[in-house]
């Protein structure tokens, strides 16, 4: 039998495997029936036992001892790629921990579809890093050569948010000028595409393709900025040590970012906090820290900040429970609060759509359609910041977690047919 070709969505939150069958793609069920498996993998400490997805992040949260890595996408063109962190008692590469993860995502993928994954296509964001054509060649290709060490023996890749806008194709029955905004856990992707069912048949979609851009913005951004503006403070960011200066902020800033949390249990980040205890002036703030710290909570606490995050795209407001650390400890976060946080954020995604719509020489009026795609897309002042730059479009939201896996599905038929 002929090894199907798949789309293979990497996502720094979320991955997706799809398949396209009679011209329709469909997402692979990879665990608990759902279509989507979290980016995590959590290590036991107790045993060689590990865990992906849902069952990764309910292991950590239970408060099974052990290592959880989420985000790793992130680590793609950075100098972290080449450098290991401890797992079990022993330095891994980070590598091999991006190995392991989508080598058990092609498994699933297989077990799901009940044959072999030998050809597919992998999206990728329009900038793995932004303003280095070399690191985000690199991050590109180290993704293509762990994907062959998995077994995938042809790999192709397109850009994120072309592939969403494939899947969105499939269901139009007219022409239509679309502004494509996938804004994914790492990164704010666009492009302007002419789309149709006159042209979805075409493998060359390049004529179609007015212009493309993204900016390294993403879901964990606007978690660390809800973090640092709401959360961090209450563990003493921003108190002061006697000698009147602020208390450094650089172990603050790891524990709001998911892929950066381990680094503030390195010996040199307990030499840091000791400093900081011998020097501060608000002991009990600091006191919250070294419990954080003591716990390894780190990742607990982000998953409340991301739940918070999650809620007040429907709710005004939202309490962000810290109970954990100390008995009551918590925040009340409101959504203009929220806004003030990544106001800075949404300005620079502002300025790239901007710039985009420019580069393609076409009025913002012509844009017909804005399709909103990817899980931060959801965030309230994003989604009314884009569609303002666009106000005669009209705004249509795709399957935030499956869009992409879809699209990538139906291009991967077309390339490998």
């Amino acid at each position: 039998m002929t090894s199907p070709a798949c789309g293979v969505d990497f996502g720094t939150s979320n991955s997706t495997v799809g398949l396209a069958r009679a011209g329709q793609p469909s997402l692979l069920l990879l665990e608990d029936g759902k279509g989507t498996l979290p980016s995590a993998i959590f290590f036991h400490d107790d045993d060689d036992e590990v865990s992906y997805g849902r069952a990764a992040i309910a292991d950590y949260v239970a408060g099974y001892d052990g290592r959880l890595m989420r985000s790793m996408k992130s680590l793609l063109g950075t100098s972290l790629m080449e450098g290991s962190t401890e797992v079990q008692g022993r330095a891994v590469p980070f590598r091999v921990l991006l190995t392991r993860f989508i080598a058990e995502l092609k498994r699933r993928a297989e077990q799901a579809s009940g044959q072999p994954l030998r050809q597919a296509v992998f999206g990728r964001p329009v900038f793995f890093v932004d303003d280095s054509t070399t690191a985000d060649q690199l991050a590109q290709d180290t993704l293509g050569e762990i994907a062959r060490d998995v077994g995938f023996t042809h790999v192709e890749f397109q850009f994120e948010p072309i592939a969403a806008a494939f899947d969105y194709e499939s269901q139009i029955d007219r022409e239509e000028l679309v502004l494509v905004v996938d804004i994914g856990g790492g990164t704010s992707d666009f492009t302007l595409i002419r789309l149709g069912p006159a042209r979805a048949g075409k493998v060359d979609r390049r004529d179609d393709i007015l212009a493309h851009g993204g900016v390294h913005i993403g879901g964990t951004d606007f978690d660390k900025q809800l973090s640092l503006g709401h959360v961090m403070p209450l563990f003493g960011l921003g108190s002061q040590l006697r000698s009147g200066k602020d208390v450094p902020s650089t172990q603050f800033g790891n524990l709001a970012c998911w892929h950066t949390i381990n680094q503030a249990y390195t010996k040199k980040a307990a030499e840091n906090f000791a400093w900081i205890r011998q020097q501060t002036a608000d002991p009990a703030r600091i006191g919250l820290l070294d419990e954080l710290v003591r716990q390894r909570a780190g990742h607990w606490v982000a998953i409340q900040v991301e739940e918070a995050k999650i809620a007040l795209s429907e709710a005004p407001a939202t309490h962000i429970p810290l109970d954990r650390i100390a008995p009551g400890l918590g925040v009340d976060v409101t959504r203009p609060g929220f806004d003030g946080s990544i106001e800075g954020l949404i300005g620079r995604v502002e300025r790239t759509v901007n710039e985009l719509i420019a580069s393609a020489g076409v009025p913002a009026s012509a844009v017909d359609t804005v399709f909103f795609t990817g899980g931060s897309s959801r965030v309230p002042l994003l989604r009314s910041s884009v569609a303002a730059l666009v106000p005669a479009a009209r705004s249509v939201e795709g399957d935030l977690f499956g869009s992409i896996g879809a699209g990538l599905a139906l291009d991967a038929s077309r390339r490998f047919a």
